[in-house]
């Protein structure tokens, strides 16, 4: 996730005007926000129901958790309003949850299959145990023409029974792609209108107030603060990597949320748009290069695991044919 530091903006002596480009800033600056804080939850869920979380990469979490640590000290460093700090506090925690559970499951399933390993030898059948069991000798019993009965019904049977696992196995997939799309849509819009209600208190309130343009060049930042801030634009640029040479070593991306990327391409694409929204002058924008090119990166590597996303499901797809 990027830093906050470019958007953040303190309440000036006299009010000032309230400009269409400076709304929307404020409404695109708190939709990503927005997108941040709920962005780790959707892969907890997805954690939760499969009972493991071999799909993600722990590099890809550490790397993003020094990134928002980094982000942390560098706010702290810079003085920044406590609200602000506040919510860098709360992004490592979410990441720390985030790194926890996977550690978690990581360590329980290794038990669990050492635990079934060991009950597996323990339990090996002995070599005198007859290898032809009751089905042998019963259809010794019955007669030929009960076993071409018995294994005409069986094809039969099958036959049908394939039919019928093809048509539901297509139904099924269906309802789930469409199901999936409608709670990927729905979350989506959901965490954006809590964004638009969010700004719009804070600005009836007169928590948020536009910037003025003269301030357009960003506030005066320590330098030890700005390098740290670079480090953490970098470690959010880097932190994706990882995760997709898993997919692409895996071949497969099940058992990640799609909600968790979709919501980290809008929160980044919303950021970098409430800067422009802000200001386009010289000064600010390169003041904001190094967030602007974060955030373009990272969508960029967003982009790829979504193609990840649908060609691994494809693959999968085929495979699983009849």
């Amino acid at each position: 996730m990027p830093t906050l530091w470019s958007q953040v903006s303190m309440a000036s002596a006299e009010p000032v005007p309230l400009t269409a480009r400076e709304a929307a800033s404020g409404l695109l600056g708190s939709i990503s926000l927005t997108c941040w804080i709920f962005v780790l939850v959707p892969q907890l869920i997805e954690n939760y129901r499969n009972g493991n979380a071999e799909a993600i990469s722990l590099v890809f979490l550490a790397v993003w958790f020094v990134g928002d640590v980094a982000n942390l000290i560098g706010g702290l460093w810079a003085g920044l309003v406590p609200v602000i700090v506040a919510i860098a506090v709360y992004f490592c925690i979410a990441d720390g949850v985030l790194i926890g559970q996977c550690i978690y499951y990581k360590v329980r399933n290794t038990r669990l299959q050492a635990f079934h390993r060991r009950r597996s030898s323990v339990e090996t059948p002995a070599p005198t145990t007859p290898l032809l069991g009751r089905r042998f000798s019963d259809s010794l019993q019955e007669g030929p023409g009960s076993r071409r009965r018995s294994w005409a019904s069986q094809h039969r049977d099958s036959y049908v029974n394939g039919l019928d696992d093809t048509l539901a196995k297509i139904v099924e997939e269906n309802e789930a792609g469409l199901s999936a799309w409608a709670k990927n849509f729905s979350g989506v819009l959901g965490i954006s209108m809590i964004g638009i209600v969010g700004w719009t208190i804070a600005w009836q309130s007169g928590v948020w107030q536009p910037a003025p343009q003269e301030d357009a060049g960003g506030a005066k930042i320590a330098i030890g603060a700005q390098v740290v801030g670079y480090f953490s634009a970098i470690c959010y640029l880097g932190a994706r990597l990882p995760q997709i040479y898993k997919n692409w070593k895996d071949k497969s991306c099940e058992g990640l949320s799609l909600l968790f990327f979709i919501l980290s391409l809008l929160g980044n694409l919303t950021y970098g748009a409430g800067i422009l929204c802000h200001s386009t002058e010289k000064n600010y924008i390169v003041t904001n290069i190094p967030w602007l090119l974060g955030s373009l990166g990272t969508m960029v590597e967003d982009i790829m695991i979504f193609i990840q996303f649908r060609l691994y499901a494809v693959a999968d797809s085929t495979a699983a044919g009849p």
